[in-house]
Protein backbone atom coordinates (compact mmCIF):
# COMPACT_ATOMS: atom_id res chain seq x y z
CA UNK A 1 0.00 0.00 0.00
CA UNK A 2 1.14 3.18 -0.69
CA UNK A 3 2.56 6.02 2.20
CA UNK A 4 0.51 9.00 1.44
CA UNK A 5 1.34 11.51 3.58
CA UNK A 6 -1.27 13.69 2.19
CA UNK A 7 -4.57 13.17 0.44
CA UNK A 8 -6.80 15.81 -1.31
CA UNK A 9 -10.03 13.43 -2.04
CA UNK A 10 -12.47 14.41 -3.93
CA UNK A 11 -12.40 18.60 -3.50
CA UNK A 12 -15.21 20.78 -4.71
CA UNK A 13 -14.02 24.97 -4.21
CA UNK A 14 -16.37 27.22 -5.78
CA UNK A 15 -16.23 31.04 -5.97
CA UNK A 16 -20.28 32.36 -6.49
CA UNK A 17 -21.00 29.20 -8.04
CA UNK A 18 -18.16 29.15 -10.38
CA UNK A 19 -16.16 25.64 -9.64
CA UNK A 20 -12.66 26.30 -9.54
CA UNK A 21 -11.95 22.96 -8.32
CA UNK A 22 -14.61 20.37 -9.34
CA UNK A 23 -14.07 16.82 -7.88
CA UNK A 24 -10.45 16.92 -7.52
CA UNK A 25 -7.67 14.02 -5.95
CA UNK A 26 -4.27 14.34 -5.74
CA UNK A 27 -2.11 12.20 -3.58
CA UNK A 28 1.04 12.52 -2.38
CA UNK A 29 3.83 10.15 -1.12
CA UNK A 30 5.83 10.80 1.80
CA UNK A 31 9.97 11.86 0.30
CA UNK A 32 8.36 12.85 -3.34
CA UNK A 33 8.45 15.87 -5.75
CA UNK A 34 5.11 16.22 -7.00
CA UNK A 35 4.34 18.52 -9.79
CA UNK A 36 0.96 20.37 -10.17
CA UNK A 37 0.32 21.03 -13.81
CA UNK A 38 -2.41 22.92 -15.55
CA UNK A 39 -3.49 25.75 -17.80
CA UNK A 40 -3.87 29.25 -16.26
CA UNK A 41 -6.95 29.23 -14.52
CA UNK A 42 -7.39 25.53 -14.04
CA UNK A 43 -7.43 25.46 -10.34
CA UNK A 44 -3.79 24.43 -9.12
CA UNK A 45 -3.44 28.02 -6.88
CA UNK A 46 -7.29 27.07 -5.14
CA UNK A 47 -6.39 23.71 -4.42
CA UNK A 48 -3.23 24.33 -2.17
CA UNK A 49 -4.53 27.30 -1.19
CA UNK A 50 -7.17 24.78 0.49
CA UNK A 51 -4.54 23.18 1.16
CA UNK A 52 -3.02 25.71 2.94
CA UNK A 53 -6.12 26.51 4.93
CA UNK A 54 -6.88 30.04 2.78
CA UNK A 55 -9.60 28.74 1.11
CA UNK A 56 -12.27 25.81 2.67
CA UNK A 57 -13.90 23.55 -0.14
CA UNK A 58 -17.52 22.86 -0.21
CA UNK A 59 -17.22 19.09 -0.60
CA UNK A 60 -14.26 16.42 -0.11
CA UNK A 61 -12.13 15.69 2.60
CA UNK A 62 -7.73 16.40 3.86
CA UNK A 63 -6.16 12.98 5.37
CA UNK A 64 -2.65 13.52 6.93
CA UNK A 65 -0.89 10.26 7.16
CA UNK A 66 -4.48 8.31 6.70
CA UNK A 67 -6.13 10.58 9.39
CA UNK A 68 -8.64 13.46 8.35
CA UNK A 69 -8.00 16.57 9.19
CA UNK A 70 -9.43 20.01 9.52
CA UNK A 71 -7.37 22.99 8.19
CA UNK A 72 -9.23 26.01 8.71
CA UNK A 73 -6.56 28.61 8.34
CA UNK A 74 -2.80 28.91 7.51
CA UNK A 75 -2.21 28.66 11.52
CA UNK A 76 -3.80 25.07 11.05
CA UNK A 77 -1.67 24.11 8.04
CA UNK A 78 1.76 25.44 9.75
CA UNK A 79 0.58 23.02 12.79
CA UNK A 80 -0.08 19.94 10.59
CA UNK A 81 3.89 20.50 9.05
CA UNK A 82 2.13 22.02 5.93
CA UNK A 83 4.35 25.07 4.28
CA UNK A 84 3.54 27.38 1.36
CA UNK A 85 6.02 29.50 -0.70
CA UNK A 86 3.41 31.71 -2.72
CA UNK A 87 3.40 32.87 -6.42
CA UNK A 88 3.49 36.48 -5.23
CA UNK A 89 5.64 36.68 -1.69
CA UNK A 90 3.44 37.11 1.32
CA UNK A 91 6.04 39.35 2.55
CA UNK A 92 6.93 42.64 4.67
CA UNK A 93 8.62 45.02 2.30
CA UNK A 94 9.86 47.55 5.24
CA UNK A 95 10.81 44.31 8.32
CA UNK A 96 14.28 42.99 7.91
CA UNK A 97 14.80 39.22 6.38
CA UNK A 98 15.06 37.95 10.34
CA UNK A 99 11.96 39.65 11.27
CA UNK A 100 9.79 37.96 8.43
CA UNK A 101 10.88 34.89 8.74
CA UNK A 102 10.18 34.45 12.29
CA UNK A 103 6.59 37.28 12.01
CA UNK A 104 3.92 34.94 13.48
CA UNK A 105 6.00 32.63 15.77
CA UNK A 106 8.40 35.10 17.42
CA UNK A 107 10.51 33.65 20.37
CA UNK A 108 9.56 35.90 23.35
CA UNK A 109 10.41 35.51 27.03
CA UNK A 110 7.94 37.29 29.51
CA UNK A 111 6.74 39.45 26.42
CA UNK A 112 10.01 40.51 25.67
CA UNK A 113 11.37 39.28 21.86
CA UNK A 114 14.42 37.01 21.67
CA UNK A 115 15.91 37.91 18.51
CA UNK A 116 19.43 36.59 19.49
CA UNK A 117 18.32 32.73 19.13
CA UNK A 118 15.83 33.43 16.32
CA UNK A 119 19.13 35.11 14.08
CA UNK A 120 21.27 31.86 15.25
CA UNK A 121 18.81 29.51 14.17
CA UNK A 122 18.41 31.11 10.97
CA UNK A 123 22.05 31.75 10.34
CA UNK A 124 22.40 28.00 10.62
CA UNK A 125 19.60 26.62 8.31
CA UNK A 126 20.58 29.07 5.82
CA UNK A 127 23.98 27.54 5.77
CA UNK A 128 22.81 24.11 6.08
CA UNK A 129 20.88 24.22 2.80
CA UNK A 130 23.20 26.39 0.91
CA UNK A 131 20.50 29.34 1.20
CA UNK A 132 22.53 32.04 2.07
CA UNK A 133 20.63 35.49 3.25
CA UNK A 134 21.75 38.71 5.17
CA UNK A 135 19.40 38.38 8.21
CA UNK A 136 19.52 42.21 8.83
CA UNK A 137 19.01 43.13 5.00
CA UNK A 138 15.28 44.53 4.03
CA UNK A 139 13.37 42.90 2.17
CA UNK A 140 12.50 45.74 -0.34
CA UNK A 141 16.30 45.94 -1.43
CA UNK A 142 16.85 42.36 -1.75
CA UNK A 143 16.29 40.74 -5.20
CA UNK A 144 13.35 38.74 -6.34
CA UNK A 145 15.51 35.44 -5.75
CA UNK A 146 16.49 36.25 -2.27
CA UNK A 147 12.97 37.01 -1.41
CA UNK A 148 12.11 33.73 -2.34
CA UNK A 149 14.93 32.23 0.18
CA UNK A 150 13.21 34.34 2.66
CA UNK A 151 10.00 32.67 1.72
CA UNK A 152 11.30 28.81 1.99
CA UNK A 153 13.29 29.61 5.27
CA UNK A 154 10.26 30.81 6.35
CA UNK A 155 9.29 27.15 6.13
CA UNK A 156 12.44 25.74 7.46
CA UNK A 157 12.56 27.62 10.62
CA UNK A 158 8.47 26.28 11.47
CA UNK A 159 9.92 22.74 10.85
CA UNK A 160 7.37 22.06 8.02
CA UNK A 161 7.48 18.61 6.26
CA UNK A 162 5.27 19.40 3.28
CA UNK A 163 6.32 22.27 1.39
CA UNK A 164 4.32 23.98 -1.50
CA UNK A 165 5.64 25.46 -4.26
CA UNK A 166 3.62 27.66 -6.26
CA UNK A 167 5.32 28.75 -9.56
CA UNK A 168 8.44 28.93 -7.85
CA UNK A 169 10.92 29.34 -10.91
CA UNK A 170 8.52 32.55 -12.65
CA UNK A 171 10.22 35.37 -11.31
CA UNK A 172 13.98 33.56 -10.79
CA UNK A 173 17.12 33.73 -13.73
CA UNK A 174 18.26 30.41 -15.02
CA UNK A 175 21.07 30.05 -12.34
CA UNK A 176 18.59 30.52 -9.93
CA UNK A 177 15.80 27.81 -11.29
CA UNK A 178 18.97 25.63 -10.81
CA UNK A 179 19.84 26.33 -7.52
CA UNK A 180 16.02 25.94 -6.22
CA UNK A 181 15.61 22.57 -8.46
CA UNK A 182 19.01 21.57 -6.45
CA UNK A 183 17.07 22.51 -3.05
CA UNK A 184 14.27 20.86 -3.62
CA UNK A 185 16.06 17.44 -4.84
CA UNK A 186 17.85 18.19 -0.83
CA UNK A 187 14.14 18.49 0.91
CA UNK A 188 13.42 15.42 -0.96
CA UNK A 189 16.46 13.36 -0.01
CA UNK A 190 15.82 14.48 3.47
CA UNK A 191 12.19 12.69 3.56
CA UNK A 192 10.02 16.20 3.03
CA UNK A 193 7.56 16.01 0.61
CA UNK A 194 6.93 18.88 -2.11
CA UNK A 195 4.24 20.00 -3.93
CA UNK A 196 5.46 21.93 -6.48
CA UNK A 197 2.96 23.83 -9.37
CA UNK A 198 4.24 25.07 -12.44
CA UNK A 199 3.80 25.77 -16.19
CA UNK A 200 7.22 24.74 -17.18
CA UNK A 201 7.52 20.86 -18.69
CA UNK A 202 11.48 21.24 -18.50
CA UNK A 203 11.53 21.47 -14.74
CA UNK A 204 8.79 18.86 -14.07
CA UNK A 205 10.58 16.62 -16.30
CA UNK A 206 14.03 17.28 -14.85
CA UNK A 207 12.82 17.25 -11.17
CA UNK A 208 9.19 15.68 -10.38
CA UNK A 209 8.53 12.04 -9.72
CA UNK A 210 4.82 12.38 -10.51
CA UNK A 211 2.78 14.50 -12.08
CA UNK A 212 -1.07 15.83 -11.70
CA UNK A 213 -2.94 17.24 -14.29
CA UNK A 214 -5.90 19.89 -13.83
CA UNK A 215 -7.80 21.26 -17.06
CA UNK A 216 -10.62 23.93 -16.45
CA UNK A 217 -10.61 22.86 -12.78
CA UNK A 218 -11.01 19.08 -13.40
CA UNK A 219 -8.82 16.52 -12.23
CA UNK A 220 -7.23 14.92 -16.00
CA UNK A 221 -5.09 12.31 -14.27
CA UNK A 222 -1.76 11.35 -12.31
CA UNK A 223 1.15 9.72 -14.21
CA UNK A 224 5.14 8.78 -13.59
CA UNK A 225 7.21 11.27 -15.13
CA UNK A 226 9.13 8.18 -16.02
CA UNK A 227 6.53 6.88 -18.15
CA UNK A 228 5.81 10.22 -20.08
CA UNK A 229 7.15 13.04 -22.17
CA UNK A 230 6.37 16.74 -22.63
CA UNK A 231 3.78 16.30 -25.61
CA UNK A 232 2.24 13.86 -23.64
CA UNK A 233 1.94 16.34 -20.25
CA UNK A 234 0.79 19.40 -23.10
CA UNK A 235 -1.51 17.30 -24.47
CA UNK A 236 -3.28 16.34 -21.31
CA UNK A 237 -3.39 19.84 -20.06
CA UNK A 238 -4.33 22.16 -22.95
CA UNK A 239 -6.08 18.89 -24.78
CA UNK A 240 -4.45 19.45 -27.98
CA UNK A 241 -1.08 19.02 -29.32
CA UNK A 242 1.39 22.07 -28.80
CA UNK A 243 4.19 23.95 -30.85
CA UNK A 244 7.59 24.26 -28.78
CA UNK A 245 9.27 25.59 -31.66
CA UNK A 246 8.68 29.44 -32.58
CA UNK A 247 7.88 29.80 -36.27
CA UNK A 248 9.11 32.77 -38.18
CA UNK A 249 10.10 34.26 -41.35
CA UNK A 250 13.38 36.19 -42.15
CA UNK A 251 12.28 39.97 -40.93
CA UNK A 252 12.15 42.41 -43.30
CA UNK A 253 13.68 45.23 -41.28
CA UNK A 254 13.17 48.93 -41.88
CA UNK A 255 13.73 52.37 -40.26
CA UNK A 256 14.90 53.20 -37.07
CA UNK A 257 11.74 53.52 -34.44
CA UNK A 258 13.49 53.36 -30.92
CA UNK A 259 17.18 54.92 -30.31
CA UNK A 260 18.59 55.12 -26.92
CA UNK A 261 21.88 57.45 -26.25
CA UNK A 262 23.87 57.12 -23.92
CA UNK A 263 21.71 56.46 -21.13
CA UNK A 264 22.88 56.46 -17.66
CA UNK A 265 20.45 55.60 -14.94
CA UNK A 266 21.35 55.66 -11.06
CA UNK A 267 21.33 52.26 -8.42
CA UNK A 268 18.24 51.93 -6.61
CA UNK A 269 21.02 49.90 -4.32
CA UNK A 270 23.98 51.84 -3.93
CA UNK A 271 25.25 55.16 -5.25
CA UNK A 272 26.76 53.30 -8.27
CA UNK A 273 25.32 53.57 -11.47
CA UNK A 274 23.62 50.83 -12.91
CA UNK A 275 23.40 51.67 -16.49
CA UNK A 276 26.88 52.99 -17.76
CA UNK A 277 26.41 55.11 -20.50
CA UNK A 278 24.07 52.30 -23.14
CA UNK A 279 23.54 52.80 -26.67
CA UNK A 280 21.32 50.86 -28.99
CA UNK A 281 18.69 50.74 -31.49
CA UNK A 282 15.29 48.83 -32.23
CA UNK A 283 13.97 49.08 -35.72
CA UNK A 284 11.10 48.45 -37.63
CA UNK A 285 9.77 44.27 -38.26
CA UNK A 286 12.42 43.26 -35.96
CA UNK A 287 12.46 41.76 -32.58
CA UNK A 288 15.18 42.98 -30.03
CA UNK A 289 16.09 41.14 -27.26
CA UNK A 290 17.83 42.54 -24.00
CA UNK A 291 19.21 39.45 -22.22
CA UNK A 292 21.34 39.15 -18.98
CA UNK A 293 21.39 38.10 -15.28
CA UNK A 294 18.74 39.74 -13.62
CA UNK A 295 20.45 42.59 -11.91
CA UNK A 296 22.72 44.04 -14.56
CA UNK A 297 20.84 47.07 -15.61
CA UNK A 298 18.09 46.12 -18.34
CA UNK A 299 15.08 46.98 -15.93
CA UNK A 300 16.79 50.26 -15.21
CA UNK A 301 17.27 50.91 -19.10
CA UNK A 302 13.23 49.55 -19.36
CA UNK A 303 12.34 52.29 -16.54
CA UNK A 304 14.45 55.08 -18.52
CA UNK A 305 12.71 54.10 -21.97
CA UNK A 306 8.88 53.42 -20.81
CA UNK A 307 8.98 56.36 -18.01
CA UNK A 308 8.76 54.39 -14.96
CA UNK A 309 12.29 56.83 -14.17
CA UNK A 310 13.61 59.84 -14.63
CA UNK A 311 16.96 59.62 -17.21
CA UNK A 312 20.04 60.78 -15.43
CA UNK A 313 22.22 60.98 -18.65
CA UNK A 314 21.32 60.58 -22.21
CA UNK A 315 18.33 60.77 -24.69
CA UNK A 316 15.39 58.45 -25.72
CA UNK A 317 13.82 58.84 -29.64
CA UNK A 318 10.87 57.25 -30.62
CA UNK A 319 9.89 57.34 -34.45
CA UNK A 320 11.96 60.51 -34.42
CA UNK A 321 10.65 62.36 -31.53
CA UNK A 322 12.54 63.20 -28.40
CA UNK A 323 10.48 61.29 -25.79
CA UNK A 324 13.16 61.51 -22.68
CA UNK A 325 11.31 63.89 -20.51
CA UNK A 326 7.67 63.14 -21.22
CA UNK A 327 5.11 61.42 -18.92
CA UNK A 328 3.83 57.68 -19.02
CA UNK A 329 0.60 59.05 -21.15
CA UNK A 330 2.22 60.98 -23.38
CA UNK A 331 5.17 58.21 -23.95
CA UNK A 332 1.47 55.80 -24.67
CA UNK A 333 0.20 58.64 -27.39
CA UNK A 334 3.68 58.52 -29.24
CA UNK A 335 3.11 54.99 -29.75
CA UNK A 336 4.62 53.32 -26.78
CA UNK A 337 3.28 49.84 -25.30
CA UNK A 338 4.81 48.46 -22.69
CA UNK A 339 4.15 44.99 -20.68
CA UNK A 340 5.74 45.44 -17.28
CA UNK A 341 8.46 42.96 -15.59
CA UNK A 342 5.66 43.62 -12.61
CA UNK A 343 2.27 43.10 -13.11
CA UNK A 344 0.84 43.73 -9.89
CA UNK A 345 2.85 46.66 -9.06
CA UNK A 346 3.10 48.30 -12.97
CA UNK A 347 0.23 46.75 -14.83
CA UNK A 348 -2.75 46.29 -13.04
CA UNK A 349 -4.82 48.52 -10.14
CA UNK A 350 -5.78 45.28 -8.59
CA UNK A 351 -8.87 46.75 -7.03
CA UNK A 352 -10.49 47.73 -10.64
CA UNK A 353 -12.47 45.29 -12.87
CA UNK A 354 -11.23 43.28 -15.49
CA UNK A 355 -12.89 46.02 -17.45
CA UNK A 356 -11.90 49.10 -15.83
CA UNK A 357 -8.22 48.14 -16.23
CA UNK A 358 -8.31 46.96 -19.98
CA UNK A 359 -9.12 50.96 -20.82
CA UNK A 360 -6.58 52.22 -17.92
CA UNK A 361 -4.33 54.03 -21.00
CA UNK A 362 -7.55 54.93 -23.56
CA UNK A 363 -10.70 55.78 -21.36
CA UNK A 364 -9.92 59.64 -22.13
CA UNK A 365 -10.23 58.02 -25.98
CA UNK A 366 -13.92 59.36 -27.63
CA UNK A 367 -14.99 55.79 -27.99
CA UNK A 368 -14.76 55.16 -24.46
CA UNK A 369 -16.07 58.05 -22.65
CA UNK A 370 -18.19 61.48 -23.74
CA UNK A 371 -18.28 64.73 -21.78
CA UNK A 372 -16.36 63.04 -19.16
CA UNK A 373 -18.83 59.99 -18.53
CA UNK A 374 -17.38 56.37 -19.70
CA UNK A 375 -19.24 54.97 -21.67
CA UNK A 376 -19.86 51.43 -20.01
CA UNK A 377 -21.72 49.77 -22.53
CA UNK A 378 -18.63 50.08 -25.02
CA UNK A 379 -16.37 49.27 -22.08
CA UNK A 380 -18.07 46.03 -21.54
CA UNK A 381 -18.42 45.13 -25.24
CA UNK A 382 -14.26 45.99 -25.87
CA UNK A 383 -13.46 43.98 -22.98
CA UNK A 384 -15.35 40.67 -23.75
CA UNK A 385 -13.80 40.54 -27.38
CA UNK A 386 -10.86 40.73 -26.04
CA UNK A 387 -11.55 38.22 -23.13
CA UNK A 388 -12.87 36.05 -25.97
CA UNK A 389 -9.42 36.67 -28.48
CA UNK A 390 -7.21 35.74 -25.77
CA UNK A 391 -8.77 33.34 -24.00
CA UNK A 392 -8.79 35.58 -20.34
CA UNK A 393 -10.42 33.32 -17.77
CA UNK A 394 -12.37 34.78 -14.77
CA UNK A 395 -15.26 34.37 -12.65
CA UNK A 396 -17.39 37.29 -14.00
CA UNK A 397 -15.92 38.01 -17.23
CA UNK A 398 -15.46 41.78 -17.61
CA UNK A 399 -16.90 42.43 -14.14
CA UNK A 400 -14.56 40.19 -12.63
CA UNK A 401 -11.76 41.80 -9.92
CA UNK A 402 -8.32 42.42 -11.14
CA UNK A 403 -7.31 40.61 -7.87
CA UNK A 404 -9.34 37.36 -7.73
CA UNK A 405 -7.74 36.54 -11.32
CA UNK A 406 -5.16 33.89 -11.38
CA UNK A 407 -1.32 35.28 -12.15
CA UNK A 408 -1.12 33.94 -15.85
CA UNK A 409 -5.04 35.39 -16.71
CA UNK A 410 -3.49 38.58 -15.25
CA UNK A 411 -1.10 38.55 -17.23
CA UNK A 412 -2.70 38.09 -20.62
CA UNK A 413 -5.21 40.85 -19.71
CA UNK A 414 -1.91 42.54 -19.61
CA UNK A 415 -0.55 41.53 -22.82
CA UNK A 416 -4.27 41.62 -24.72
CA UNK A 417 -4.55 45.49 -23.78
CA UNK A 418 -1.35 46.59 -24.76
CA UNK A 419 -1.39 44.59 -27.94
CA UNK A 420 -4.24 45.66 -28.91
CA UNK A 421 -4.13 49.52 -28.66
CA UNK A 422 -2.60 51.24 -31.47
CA UNK A 423 2.05 51.09 -31.08
CA UNK A 424 4.72 51.42 -32.97
CA UNK A 425 6.85 50.31 -30.37
CA UNK A 426 5.83 47.12 -27.93
CA UNK A 427 8.38 46.63 -24.87
CA UNK A 428 7.66 43.14 -23.58
CA UNK A 429 9.43 42.56 -20.15
CA UNK A 430 8.86 38.48 -19.05
CA UNK A 431 5.85 38.79 -21.33
CA UNK A 432 5.29 34.77 -20.69
CA UNK A 433 6.00 34.61 -17.19
CA UNK A 434 3.62 32.65 -15.30
CA UNK A 435 1.89 31.30 -18.57
CA UNK A 436 1.47 27.77 -19.69
CA UNK A 437 2.11 26.13 -22.99
CA UNK A 438 -0.96 26.93 -24.90
CA UNK A 439 -0.60 30.98 -23.96
CA UNK A 440 3.17 31.00 -24.15
CA UNK A 441 2.47 29.55 -28.16
CA UNK A 442 -0.24 31.93 -28.25
CA UNK A 443 1.73 35.09 -27.32
CA UNK A 444 4.62 34.47 -29.37
CA UNK A 445 2.82 34.46 -32.33
CA UNK A 446 1.36 37.35 -31.13
CA UNK A 447 5.01 39.03 -30.85
CA UNK A 448 5.99 37.45 -34.35
CA UNK A 449 2.49 38.80 -35.72
CA UNK A 450 3.71 42.62 -34.28
CA UNK A 451 7.22 42.42 -35.87
CA UNK A 452 5.87 41.25 -38.97
CA UNK A 453 3.42 44.27 -39.07
CA UNK A 454 6.01 46.49 -39.17
CA UNK A 455 6.26 47.14 -35.79
CA UNK A 456 9.29 46.88 -33.38
CA UNK A 457 9.96 44.90 -30.68
CA UNK A 458 12.09 44.96 -27.24
CA UNK A 459 11.87 41.58 -25.33
CA UNK A 460 13.41 41.56 -21.79
CA UNK A 461 13.73 37.78 -21.22
CA UNK A 462 15.30 35.78 -18.45
CA UNK A 463 14.13 32.51 -20.51
CA UNK A 464 16.99 31.44 -22.16
CA UNK A 465 14.92 29.24 -24.53
CA UNK A 466 12.49 32.18 -25.44
CA UNK A 467 15.48 34.85 -26.40
CA UNK A 468 17.50 32.22 -28.42
CA UNK A 469 13.88 31.37 -30.28
CA UNK A 470 11.84 34.51 -31.08
CA UNK A 471 14.74 37.41 -30.70
CA UNK A 472 15.80 38.84 -34.27
CA UNK A 473 19.45 40.39 -32.49
CA UNK A 474 20.06 39.48 -28.68
CA UNK A 475 22.25 42.85 -26.73
CA UNK A 476 23.92 40.98 -23.90
CA UNK A 477 24.01 43.13 -20.41
CA UNK A 478 26.50 42.89 -17.91
CA UNK A 479 26.93 45.12 -14.81
CA UNK A 480 25.09 48.01 -16.53
CA UNK A 481 26.95 47.68 -20.04
CA UNK A 482 25.82 46.24 -23.26
CA UNK A 483 29.03 43.67 -23.49
CA UNK A 484 27.76 41.55 -26.73
CA UNK A 485 25.83 41.89 -29.59
CA UNK A 486 24.57 38.28 -31.04
CA UNK A 487 22.54 36.65 -33.51
CA UNK A 488 20.64 33.94 -32.31
CA UNK A 489 21.05 31.80 -35.71
CA UNK A 490 24.86 32.18 -34.94
CA UNK A 491 25.22 31.43 -31.29
CA UNK A 492 24.45 28.93 -28.16
CA UNK A 493 22.50 28.93 -25.02
CA UNK A 494 26.08 28.19 -23.91
CA UNK A 495 28.25 31.01 -25.06
CA UNK A 496 24.83 33.55 -24.23
CA UNK A 497 25.80 32.36 -21.06
CA UNK A 498 29.31 33.29 -20.89
CA UNK A 499 28.61 36.89 -22.29
CA UNK A 500 25.70 37.19 -19.39
CA UNK A 501 27.88 35.59 -16.46
CA UNK A 502 30.95 38.45 -17.66
CA UNK A 503 32.74 36.41 -18.70
CA UNK A 504 33.11 37.30 -22.53
CA UNK A 505 33.20 40.40 -24.28
CA UNK A 506 32.65 41.04 -28.00
CA UNK A 507 32.69 44.98 -28.38
CA UNK A 508 35.63 47.31 -27.48
CA UNK A 509 33.44 50.21 -27.59
CA UNK A 510 31.31 49.39 -24.20
CA UNK A 511 27.96 50.12 -23.52
CA UNK A 512 27.19 50.74 -27.56
CA UNK A 513 25.01 48.73 -29.88
CA UNK A 514 23.45 49.51 -33.61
Amino acid sequence: MDNYVIEMLHITKEFAGFKANDDITLQLKKGEIHALLGENGAGKSTLMSVLFGLYQAEKGKILKNGEEVTINNPNDANRLGIGMVHQHFKLVEIFTVLENIILGVEPNAMGVLQKKDARKKVIELSKQYGLQVDPDAIIENISVGMQQRVEILKMLYRNNEILIFDEPTAVLTPQEIDELIEIMRGFAKEGKSILFITHKLNEIMSVADRCTVLRKGKYMGTVEIKDTTKEELSRMMVGRDVSFKVQKDEPNIGEVLLSVKNITMPSKINKKNAVKDVSFDVKAGEIVCLAGIEGNGQSEVISAITGLERVKEGTVTLAGKDITKLNIREKTKTGLSHIPEDRHKHGLVLDYSLEENMVLQRYWQPRFQHNGFIKKKEMRDYTEGLIKQYDIRSGHGPTSSARGMSGGNQQKAIIARELDKEHELLIAVQPTRGLDVGAIEFIHKQLVATRDAGKGVLLMSFELDEVMNISDRILVMYEGEIVGELNPKDTTVQELGLYMSGAKRSRKEKGHAK
